[in-house]
């Protein structure tokens, strides 16, 4: 796999995808359209050098590594979601799903909706707070 602090220059999702091995880049297409049709409204960046999805602040990142495929949803959806993450590596921010298994379509298009909620309760808590200030 290549080392993600070696790809400085990438500035898409399909040259992030394309620059990865065969043998993962259909795994991670999959994850792509499964986040994105969980997100429609969402926009697709590149940050910290790895594919992401914005929809009212940062939703979502995702990476390929030598040995999982990882999700990066913030830590909040990681403790809400725990339950359903018992058979995957965790760390506070980080959901690992091997390389050798088929990712769960449905637990990441409940975390990325998860993710969605969340931002949009945020936006319209600030908005509300702007309006209560006036």
């Amino acid at each position: 796999m290549l080392n993600l602090f070696r790809m400085k220059n990438i500035s898409t999702v399909k040259e992030y995808i394309a620059l990865q091995p065969a043998k993962v880049r259909t795994t991670l297409e999959q994850l792509r359209q499964t986040i994105r049709k969980a997100a429609p409204e969402a926009e697709e960046v590149i940050s910290y050098q790895m594919p992401g999805f914005k929809f009212y602040g940062m939703l979502v990142w995702y990476a390929v590594t030598k040995n999982h495929y990882g999700l990066y949803p913030m830590a909040n959806a990681i403790r809400v979601f725990k339950d359903k993450l018992k058979e995957y590596e965790l760390s506070k921010g980080t959901i690992r799903f091997p390389i050798d298994k088929p990712l769960p379509v449905k637990l990441i298009t409940e975390i990325v909706k998860f993710r969605v909620k969340e931002n949009l309760e945020k936006k319209l808590l600030k908005e509300v707070l702007k309006k209560s200030k006036k």
